[in-house]
């Protein structure tokens, strides 16, 4: 059975080195096998430590 790839390794790491380069940090990636579509959560630079009850719940479980 024939298999399309809608994205390759390079594409990848191309966009997390860039994002690495900015000096943002990567939380996770998504990719969907179906379309190919990567996604990129990120953790925003001031918002490292959660400062609310329910920031800190979301983190326990795993949310964020």
């Amino acid at each position: 059975m024939s298999h399309q790839v809608f994205f390759r390794q390079r594409d990848l790491a191309a966009a997390l080195k860039a994002i690495g380069a900015a000096g943002i940090e990567v939380r996770a990636v998504e990719i969907d096998p179906i379309t190919g579509k990567i996604v990129i959560l990120t953790i925003a630079g001031g918002d490292k430590e959660p400062k609310t009850d329910l920031d800190k719940w979301l983190v326990r479980h795993g949310a964020c």
